[in-house]
C-alpha cells in the first residue's frame, strides 16, 4: 500500500494542464491588500500558492492590491514580507497593482472604445436602486447610451480631476438582467481623491478590485489564480474582461478559506480589537495573525504543517484550534531546550546540605534529541518548589512531597520531608528536608526508587522573570455567531501574568531558542524583555487541558 498522498483537487488540475501541454510553468500570485496585518487564514494561502510552484517547478509573485489607498499603508506592506519570509517563502517578483495603474486606464479605454463601458453620473445609492435583486432583473442606467466619444472624453476628465469625488464612475456594460448580480454593470473605476502610498497624488481615479486583479493577473501570465470561494461569483467578470481586453487568460480556481473555532479572522474585527485596545497590537500574542504567533513562539515549521494537514477543500468547514495547538507542542518538544522555572514557590531547606554550599548539576537541555548535550544548573541547600507539589495531608497514590514522602529533585538528589513551618495563618512557608548524598541523579547508588520528581530552582541563584500566560481569545468556538457584540465574548483569562523564579542559565535566553519549562509548558522570550526584566510568553501547555476547565 503506497504512502503517497493524494492530490487535492488544484494539483489534479495543474498536472491535467501540465500533461495538456497547456502550460510550460506554473506561476501564482499571493495578492494581499496593504490594509492590515496577515492572519492564520492568509498563512494557508501563501503556503498553497507557494507550495504548487515549488512542487511543480514554477514561481509565485507577491503582489499588493494597493488599489484603495484610504486604508493601505507601507507599515502593513513591510509586515506583510516579513510574514511571508518567516513562513519560509521566496517570492520571485515584488509588485503592486499600482504598478498598472497606466496600463489598467488603457485597458479601460479599450473597452469604451468597443463599445463595453460607459460613465454613469448616477451615485452610488442610484445605482443600487437599479441593480435589482437575485430574483428580479435590474434597470438600466440614463447615461447606459453615451456615445463612445463622450464616454472617452468623461473618463479623460474623471482622470484628470475635474470631477468631485463619488459624482461618476466608469462601468463595464454587460446585462442588466444578468442572474449573477456582479455582471450587472459592475463599477470597474471611481474618483477619489486620496493620497498613494507609492504614486502620492498622481491619480484622482482608482480601478475596483474586480477590475484590477483579473487583469494585473494577466500581465504577469498568472497560470492558476488561487482565490476563496466568496470569489466565486466574482469569475465570470474575470473570464468576461479577460476575454473582451484580449489579454493572457489566466484562470481563476476557488478553495475553501481557513475558519478556526474560538477565533475571528475577519480584518474589520481584528482592527477592532486593536483600536479598541482589546488587545496590545497586531503582534499580542493572542491574536490570530502570523505576527502574533510569530510572538507567542510558534514556529513556522507547525504553521506549515498544520496547512498541509488540513488540505485543501471546495467546501468550507470550521476547524478545531486544538489541531494547530497539536503541531506547535509536536514540533517544540523535538526542539525546546528544557527549563526549570517554579511559578507558585515554596522554599525547603535541606537541612543536612553544607551551609552556604552550592555544587553544579547536569540537566539535560532535551531528551528527545541525543545531541542536544547538558547544562549546568546550580544546586544548593536553600530551593524553592512549587506550592503545589508538597501536601501536608495527601490521599493515597500521592507522589509528590509530604511528610516523611520522598521524591527525586530533577537531575539532581533524592529528599524526605521532615517538619514544616508555618505562619500564623496556618500557611506552610517553608518545607524542612534531608538530601540522600549518594542518590545524586546519573551516579545513584542510594538504592532506593521514588515515584515523583519535581522541578526546582536554587533560592540564592534563582532569577526573577515575568510569564505571560496567554490563552484562547474568545471563550466561545464561533464569536462571530453569538447574539450581540463578538467582543462580549472575549475570554477573561485569554491573559494571566505570573512572576515566577527560574534556573539562572535562561539569563542567556534568546529569540533564536525555544523552551520547556519542566511539567509547565513551552515559553518563548518576548520582545519586551530586558536585562533587569525577563519576559516569557506561553507559547502552548504542554497537554491540551482546554476541556478541563469547563470554559
Amino acid at each position: 500500500m503506497s504512502d503517497e498522498k493524494s492530490l487535492n483537487f488544484l494539483e489534479e488540475i495543474i498536472e491535467e494542464d501540465l500533461k495538456a501541454g497547456k502550460y510550460t510553468q506554473i506561476i501564482t500570485r499571493f495578492p494581499p491588500e496593504p490594509n492590515g496585518y496577515l492572519h492564520i487564514g492568509h498563512a494557508k494561502s501563501i503556503c498553497l500558492n507557494f507550495g504548487l510552484t515549488k512542487k511543480y517547478g514554477g514561481y509565485t509573485n507577491l503582489r499588493f492590491d494597493d488599489t484603495n489607498p484610504s486604508t493601505e499603508e507601507t507599515e502593513y506592506v513591510e509586515s506583510i514580507k516579513e510574514d511571508v519570509e518567516w513562513l519560509g517563502f521566496d517570492w520571485k517578483n515584488e509588485l503592486y497593482a499600482s504598478d498598472y495603474f497606466d496600463t489598467l486606464y488603457e485597458f479601460a479605454v479599450k473597452l469604451i472604445k468597443k463599445g463595453l463601458a460607459y460613465v454613469d453620473d448616477m451615485n452610488s445609492e442610484q445605482i443600487a436602486e437599479l441593480k435589482g435583486t437575485p430574483t428580479e432583473p435590474g434597470k438600466e442606467s440614463p447615461f447606459r447610451n453615451r456615445t463612445v466619444e463622450e464616454n472617452l472624453d468623461l473618463f479623460r476628465r474623471m482622470k484628470e480631476g475635474e470631477f468631485e469625488d463619488g459624482s461618476r464612475t466608469l462601468r463595464a456594460k454587460i446585462d442588466m438582467a444578468s442572474p449573477n448580480m456582479h455582471m450587472r454593470d459592475p463599477i470597474i473605476y471611481r474618483i477619489k481623491r486620496t493620497h498613494h502610498h507609492r504614486t502620492g497624488d498622481d491619480w484622482a481615479i482608482y480601478p475596483m478590485y474586480d477590475f484590477a486583479h483579473g487583469q494585473s493577473d494577466s500581465i504577469e501570465n498568472i497560470t492558476h489564480s488561487i482565490c476563496t470561494l466568496e470569489f466565486v461569483p466574482h469569475r465570470p467578470l474575470y473570464d468576461w474582461l479577460i476575454e473582451n481586453l484580449e489579454i493572457y487568460p489566466s484562470k481563476q480556481y476557488e478553495f475553501a478559506r481557513l475558519n478556526l473555532n474560538y477565533t475571528v479572522l475577519s480584518k474589520r474585527k481584528l482592527i477592532q480589537l486593536v483600536n479598541e485596545k482589546h488587545v496590545t497590537g497586531w503582534d499580542d500574542p493572542r491574536m490570530p495573525t502570523i505576527s502574533g504567533f510569530r510572538r507567542r513562539g510558534y514556529t513556522p515549521e507547525s504553521i506549515r504543517n498544520f496547512c498541509d494537514r488540513i488540505g485543501v477543500a471546495k467546501r468550507e468547514n470550521i476547524i478545531d484550534i486544538g489541531l494547530l495547538e497539536f503541531f506547535i507542542r509536536e514540533h517544540l518538544n523535538k526542539i525546546a531546550l528544557r527549563r526549570m522555572v517554579v511559578f507558585d514557590p515554596v522554599k525547603v531547606s535541606v537541612t543536612n546540605y553544607p551551609a552556604g554550599q552550592s555544587e553544579i548539576i547536569k540537566g539535560e537541555e532535551n531528551p528527545e534529541d541525543p545531541n542536544a548535550g547538558t547544562r549546568d544548573i546550580e544546586f544548593s541547600g536553600e530551593l524553592y518548589i512549587e506550592r503545589e507539589d508538597f501536601m501536608e495531608n495527601p490521599p493515597k497514590k500521592y507522589f509528590r512531597l509530604s511528610p516523611g514522602q520522598m521524591v527525586r529533585l530533577k537531575s539532581a538528589y533524592i529528599i524526605r520531608c521532615d517538619d514544616v513551618v508555618k505562619d500564623n495563618k496556618g500557611e506552610v512557608t517553608e518545607i524542612k528536608c534531608t538530601y540522600l548524598p549518594e542518590s545524586k541523579s546519573g551516579a545513584d547508588t542510594s538504592g532506593i526508587n521514588v515515584r515523583g520528581t519535581l522541578h526546582w530552582v536554587s533560592v540564592p541563584h534563582a532569577v526573577n522573570v515575568e510569564l505571560r500566560l496567554y490563552d484562547r481569545l474568545f471563550k466561545v468556538e464561533d464569536p462571530s455567531n453569538e447574539d450581540g457584540d463578538f467582543k462580549d465574548y472575549l475570554n477573561p483569562h485569554s491573559l494571566d501574568v505570573v512572576n515566577a523564579y527560574a534556573e539562572p542559565g535562561l539569563l542567556d535566553a534568546s529569540a533564536e531558542e525555544r523552551y520547556q519549562f519542566l511539567r509547565k509548558g513551552y515559553f518563548y522570550l518576548d520582545k519586551d524583555s530586558t536585562k533587569e526584566k525577563l519576559v516569557f510568553n506561553r507559547t502552548a501547555t504542554l497537554r491540551d487541558d482546554w476541556a478541563k476547565k469547563g470554559k
